[in-house]
């Protein structure tokens, strides 16, 4: 059972909260209590949508009466287990660190005290996971930075941020799934597309997915992605 707070959003949506911190402890809550409100629902819902700490559920009025939408809710609450997602798809991504390709990968490692080479590195070892998607269609918040590598978000936020950016801000980091403005620290880049509309899942990523970075050995290999099923 999660505890959790409901409050309306509108007359059409509810804001379901797990908890008041950014950790993958809380983020899992979340997974498991959105799975939980799509079982629960039995079609009564339009879209959940997680964040780091809560769940936006969305749903038609004139099909689902409020008082309804938020038992449903609660019911899913209570039959919500904390689960770890341990069957969790593995995404790598290869990422050309520095130069033209992350603009502000040598000045992160000067801030940090480390030679390029172990930033580099440092960033590379941990697995990440996917917190949720947002901001722009497919970008995916990654947690898992180690918290020696934490760098503050710029000051004034660049226009453009090329696509398949990534950068960090914090203890966040995130790739940017096409050109947009941005003000995360960017450290380096992949030619992978993130979001493409036309196929039938359009985002690369999904919540729970685990990310592992691999620099590139060459431009070419910027474009490489490996996926394998968690299930496997």
């Amino acid at each position: 059972m999660l505890e959790v707070d409901i409050k309306p959003v509108g007359d059409a949506a509810l804001h379901v909260v797990v908890g008041d911190r950014i950790d993958r402890e809380v983020v899992s809550r979340v997974w498991s209590l959105a799975r939980a409100i799509e079982r629960a629902g039995g079609g009564a819902f339009s879209d959940i949508v997680p964040a780091y700490a809560s769940v936006l559920v969305r749903y038609d009025p004139l099909r689902v009466d409020q008082a309804i939408a938020m038992a449903l809710v609660r019911g899913a609450a209570e039959n919500a287990s904390e689960s770890s997602n341990a069957n969790a798809r593995k995404v790598t991504i290869v990422v050309r660190f520095g130069g033209e390709w992350g603009v502000d990968f040598e000045t992160a490692a000067h801030e940090l005290g480390m030679r390029e080479a172990r930033f580099r590195d440092a960033f590379c070892k941990p697995d990440y996971r996917v917190a949720f998607l947002g901001f722009l269609a497919g970008f995916p918040y990654l947690l898992g930075l180690p918290p020696a590598l934490a760098l503050p978000r710029l000051a004034t936020p660049r226009p453009r941020v090329p696509a398949g950016s990534v950068g960090v801000a914090a203890l966040q980091c995130g790739i940017y799934p096409r050109q947009s403005p941005g003000g995360w620290r960017l450290l380096g880049r992949t030619l992978a597309p993130l979001f493409d509309a036309s196929l039938p899942a359009p985002a690369l990523l999904a919540p729970g997915d685990v990310v592992r970075f691999e620099p590139a050995s060459s431009i070419e290999e910027t474009a490489r992605v490996e996926i394998t099923d968690g299930a496997a």
